[in-house]
């Protein structure tokens, strides 16, 4: 169900990683040597600006800079002066207390009126209200609006394409204790449990889009055992569809639009509170300025353009995207983009449109298994964190290619020169096929990941 597309694995040392986030080669404005436009695409917005904060040329030098000496200046370093002041020292001069008693309901409160006790308001009929920032609509009370459409800004709702969907979300609830406690029991339950006993924060990693499809009754089910699952304090989020717009699971926009909203509007009622994410690529972005590429991955990939990509972003139906790199290894040969040149040409394009406003925004590494060099490594993981695109990297532990051959996770000591990163780091791992014991394996991943990324039926 899930192809070769997602899978990943490793890092390099985070000095290692200066040296590679801008290749020598990249180019820039001869009028203005810290002016990086020429990267973007011919149809960006003169408002959008792309600026070096470091020249290619220079990361040699500041590498050098902080690791003379054994590093003596990184040890000597302070940190910048920050803006907040202490209102007690002499000479500050604070707002005054706007008043309020911090309790809720009270004039300084935030909270909405008929939320005591923790508990959630109710939407009158034919009202539509916010939770915790998510959308409630209808008398059901769902997340997902009464005509099945996303509402937020850039919605598809706000570019006059509403798309009907199955009122699938009707009826999803949190789960009881009796279910949460019968979920704990099973094998990715007990996974989680020896997860959270390592340290690791938690992610279930799980593909709804089948069950979508096999409808209503299907879809519930599954969001419930999801619910269910997720519903433990040690689980942070719920990434549940893989590969979306690039598999052949969905065929239109309108059919992927309808998915997502149903999707996460059924996981914030059956799992409040818990982030959601989704995994696909967007092919557009690699290609950087070169438009003959960009118009031939237009033509391949329609359901992955990025304007539909960012939909789902800013309609609020996700929380966390993972852009996958498994294109990045010879799909742009005939413009003679290499990997490289992919890679720092996708992060610019996402910086430049702000995503990560929208959204946490994940890599997805996927040619770091089995035996790769060191500067692979480095460069797999140290780019899309230092480059500023990416605010995570989800590195696979396990890969099998279509003819049935397997690749682990095996650079273990490069990864370890990463700890200055390493809560920046997700492990995905699926608990059905383990090296070791699942056990055994958690606790490996726990001395240099921060997340792991349990994947589940």
């Amino acid at each position: 169900m899930r192809l070769n597309l997602r899978r990943v694995a490793a890092v390099g040392s985070v000095f290692a990683l200066i040296g590679v986030v801008a290749p020598v080669g990249a180019a820039y404005s001869q009028d203005n040597a810290d002016d990086c436009r020429d990267l973007l695409g011919a149809d960006t917005p003169a408002f959008v600006q792309c600026t070096w904060m470091h020249r290619p040329e220079e990361a040699l030098g500041t590498a050098l800079f902080w690791l003379a000496d054994d590093g003596a200046n990184m040890k000597e370093s302070t940190p910048y002066p920050g803006l907040f002041s202490n209102c007690s020292d002499p000479g500050v001069s604070c707002p005054e207390d706007p008043g309020g008693d911090g309790t809720v309901g009270d004039d300084g409160s935030p909270a909405p009126e008929g939320a005591e006790d923790g508990g959630t308001p109710e939407c009158e009929a034919g009202q539509r209200c916010s939770v915790d920032g998510h959308d409630q609509g209808g008398e059901s009370g769902s997340p997902v609006p009464d005509d099945g459409s996303f509402t937020g800004p850039g919605s598809t709702a706000n570019r006059s394409s509403t798309v009907t969907q199955p009122s699938v979300a009707t009826g999803t609830r949190p789960p009881t204790a009796q279910e949460v406690a019968a979920a704990a029991q099973t094998p990715a339950g007990q996974a989680v449990t020896a997860a959270r006993a390592t340290g690791l924060r938690v992610w279930i990693d799980t593909e709804l889009a089948d069950d979508w499809k096999a409808g209503p009754a299907a879809f519930a089910a599954a969001v419930k055992r999801i619910g269910a699952l997720a519903a433990r304090p040690e689980v942070a989020g719920i990434r549940f569809t893989a590969q979306l717009g690039y598999n052949t699971t969905f065929t239109t926009q309108e059919e992927i639009t309808a998915f997502v909203a149903g999707a996460s509007g059924a996981l914030r009622q059956a799992a409040p509170g818990k982030q959601l994410g989704v995994h696909t690529v967007v092919p557009e972005f690699a290609c950087g300025a070169e438009e003959a590429c960009k118009a031939e991955m237009a033509k391949r990939y329609p359901l992955l353009a990025p304007e539909k990509i960012e939909l789902y972003l800013a309609g609020g139906g996700v929380d966390q995207i993972s852009l996958d790199s498994g294109l990045f290894r010879g799909g742009y040969e005939t413009w003679k983009i290499d990997a490289e040149a992919a890679q720092r040409n996708q992060w610019i394009q996402v910086r430049a449109r702000a995503w990560d406003v929208l959204a946490q925004i994940a890599a997805e590494e996927t040619g770091l298994v089995g035996d790769v060099a060191t500067d692979e490594v480095a460069a797999g993981v140290s780019a899309p964190v230092m480059d500023g695109g990416a605010q995570q990297v989800n590195l696979w532990t396990r890969v099998q290619d279509a003819q049935g051959g397997v690749k682990h996770l095996t650079a273990w000591d490069a990864l370890k020169k990463l700890g200055p990163i390493q809560r920046r780091m997700a492990a995905v791992y699926n608990p059905a096929t383990p090296e070791t014991d699942t056990a055994a394996d958690l606790k490996k991943f726990a001395e240099v990941f921060g997340h792991v990324y349990l994947t589940t039926a």
